[in-house]
C-alpha cells in the first residue's frame, strides 16, 4: 500500500534516508505505523539514493518551512516521480 505522503515528517524522511537495506526500512516503517512490502522498500531506497534535498527542501517536504507551492511540487516530483 502506498504511503500517505501527508503523514511523513522530516524526521521520518531523515531516518529513512539512513536505512541501508530494505529490511531496515521495513522495520522503520513498521515502527512508525506503516506497512510496506520488500519491493516498495527497495523502490523507496532507490528513490532516496537519487535525491539530495537541502535543508530548506527537506523542511518544506515535512511542512516545517514556509509553504512554497512551487518548491513543494518540485520536491514531490523528486520523491515520487
Amino acid at each position: 500500500m502506498p504511503i500517505d505522503k501527508k503523514k511523513l515528517t522530516k524526521e521520518m524522511l531523515k531516518k529513512a534516508s539512513q536505512c541501508k537495506t530494505a529490511e531496515e526500512l521495513i522495520a522503520l516503517a513498521k515502527a512508525e505505523g506503516f506497512e510496506i512490502t520488500k519491493a516498495e522498500a527497495e523502490a523507496y531506497l532507490t528513490e532516496l539514493e537519487n535525491i539530495e534535498l537541502d535543508k530548506a527542501e527537506l523542511e518544506n517536504v515535512a511542512g516545517g518551512g514556509k509553504h512554497n507551492t512551487e518548491m513543494s511540487g518540485k520536491i514531490n516530483a523528486k520523491l515520487y516521480g
